[in-house]
C-alpha cells in the first residue's frame, strides 16, 4: 500500500505542471535577473511573469506590490519588523491575537527585547479574534497589528475585513498572515483591506523555500535584507529564478481550479467528520465550525497522546500532523489549543488532518479504519482511559 498523505498543511508534492516548468528553467534560463544582457532580461522577465500571476490569485491590482521572499517566515518577518523599524518614531506598539504562528510571535518577541511592547489579544473557544477587542487594544502608540487569516493548527479564519475597518480608522498598518489560506481559499487584499499579506508556494503545490509579501502602496516598510537593489530595493539578493517560476505556474494553476479544489476539500472534511463519529468516541472537533479552512480537520481524542497515534498511522501509511511543523520537537503543548480553551492533556491528544487534491474518500475511510484500531489499542493501555462497564 503506498502512503496516504494527510499532512498537506506541512507538506505537498509539486504539481507536474510545476515540476516541468522548473526542470525546463534550471536547463535553458539561467540569467542573473539583474544582469543586463540577453539572459538577464530573460530571466527577469520570467519573474515578472510569475510575478503577475501571483498578483492575479491574491487579486493584488499593481503586480509591482508583490516581493518575492525565501517563504512564509521571511515574508512574516519582513512585515513585522520591517514596519516597526520604519514607523518606530510615530510609536512602539505592536498588536497581536495569542494564536499566531511562531514567525510573528518570535519577531514581536525580538522586537520587545528593542523597547517595543506587544499586545496580545484572546481568541474565544472556537480560536477566533474579536474585532472589538482589536480596538480596545489599539493606543496611540500603536504602529501594527498582525493577525493570521487563518491558523495552521484549527483552521479557525479571522475576521479580517471587520479588523481592516478599525485600523483604517485609527490609521494603524494591518498585516495578516495568510500562509495557509493564499491558494486555498479565495483570497482578495482589495476586499480584505490589508496592508499588508505573507504568503508561501508550498500550501498550493508550488516549491518550498519561495514566498511572497504583498505590501500596499504607500506603506512604510525597511527591507530587512540589505544588499543590491533587488524587488525594487524591498528585498536584496538574486532572486530564487528557478522557485519563483515555479510559484507563478503553481499560482496560476489553482487561480484557475480554485472553485474545483475547494468544494473536493471541502466534501473530504464534511465525510471525515460525518463519519468520524462511526469510528470513535470521546473526541471533539478544534477551530470554529463555520468560519474554517476546507482541507483542514484538528480532533482532540481523549485519554492518548497525539504522537503516538501520529507513529501508529505512520506504520498503517497514513501521515498526519500534531501541530504545526514548525513546532515539531517542542514538548509543550500547542500555545493555539492552549489559547482556545483546551486542557494540556486534550491539547497532547490532537490530531491535525489535512487531505490534499490527490485524495479520495476512499483514503478518508480507509483511514477511519485504521485510526479507530489505533485508538482502541492506545486506550487499552492508557492509565486516564475507563472502559465501558459492559466490555
Amino acid at each position: 500500500m503506498s502512503t496516504v498523505n494527510f499532512d498537506h498543511i506541512s507538506a505537498s508534492q509539486l504539481l507536474p505542471e510545476v515540476q516541468d516548468a522548473m526542470i525546463d528553467a534550471i536547463r535553458h534560463n539561467y540569467g542573473n535577473p539583474s544582469s543586463q544582457n540577453r539572459f538577464g532580461e530573460e530571466a527577469m522577465e520570467a519573474i515578472e511573469k510569475a510575478r503577475m500571476h501571483v498578483a492575479d490569485l491574491v487579486h493584488c491590482k499593481n503586480p509591482k506590490e508583490i516581493v518575492f521572499t525565501s517563504g512564509g517566515t521571511e515574508s512574516i518577518n519582513h512585515a513585522i519588523k520591517g514596519v516597526a523599524f520604519a514607523n518606530a518614531e510615530r510609536g512602539k506598539h505592536i498588536v497581536i491575537s495569542n494564536i499566531e504562528h511562531n514567525a510573528v510571535n518570535r519577531s514581536v518577541k525580538r522586537l520587545a527585547q528593542m523597547g517595543y511592547t506587544v499586545t496580545s489579544v484572546s481568541v474565544n473557544e472556537k480560536g477566533r479574534v474579536d474585532p472589538d477587542d482589536i480596538a480596545k487594544a489599539i493606543t496611540d502608540e500603536t504602529i501594527l497589528v498582525s493577525v493570521m487569516h487563518s491558523n495552521n493548527e484549527i483552521g479557525t479564519i479571522q475576521p479580517i475585513e471587520e479588523i481592516a475597518k478599525i485600523t483604517k480608522e485609527k490609521k494603524v498598518i494591518f498585516h495578516s498572515d495568510a500562509v495557509d489560506s493564499v491558494g486555498v481559499v479565495p483570497i482578495d487584499v482589495q476586499k480584505l483591506g490589508v496592508d499588508l499579506l505573507s504568503f508561501a508556494s508550498n500550501p498550493y503545490y508550488g516549491p518550498t523555500g519561495v514566498g511572497g509579501l504583498y505590501i500596499r502602496r504607500g506603506i512604510s516598510i525597511w527591507p530587512i535584507i540589505d544588499g543590491g537593489i533587488q524587488e525594487r530595493n524591498k528585498r536584496a539578493g538574486t532572486e530564487n529564478l528557478v522557485g519563483i517560476i515555479g510559484m507563478g505556474v503553481a499560482a496560476d494553476l489553482v487561480a484557475k481550479h480554485m472553485d474545483q479544489r475547494y468544494a473536493n476539500a471541502k466534501n473530504l472534511r464534511d465525510l471525515l467528520l460525518r463519519e468520524l463519529p462511526n469510528y470513535i468516541d470521546e473526541y471533539f472537533v478544534n477551530g470554529d465550525p463555520e468560519n474554517v479552512l476546507p482541507n483542514l480537520v484538528s480532533v482532540a481524542i481523549k485519554y492518548i497522546e497525539g504522537e503516538s497515534i501520529v507513529l501508529m498511522l505512520d506504520d498503517e501509511n497514513y501521515t498526519v500532523s500534531t501541530r504545526s511543523a514548525c513546532a515539531t520537537g517542542s514538548l509543550r503543548a500547542s500555545h493555539v489549543l492552549l489559547s482556545a480553551g483546551l486542557s494540556h492533556a486534550d491539547a497532547q491528544g490532537t490530531l491535525v488532518i489535512t487531505p490534499g487534491i490527490e485524495n479520495t474518500e476512499e483514503d478518508i475511510m480507509g483511514f477511519l479504519e485504521a485510526l479507530q484500531g489505533i485508538v482502541t489499542s492506545l486506550r487499552a493501555i492508557s492509565p486516564l482511559y475507563q472502559r465501558p462497564a459492559n466490555i
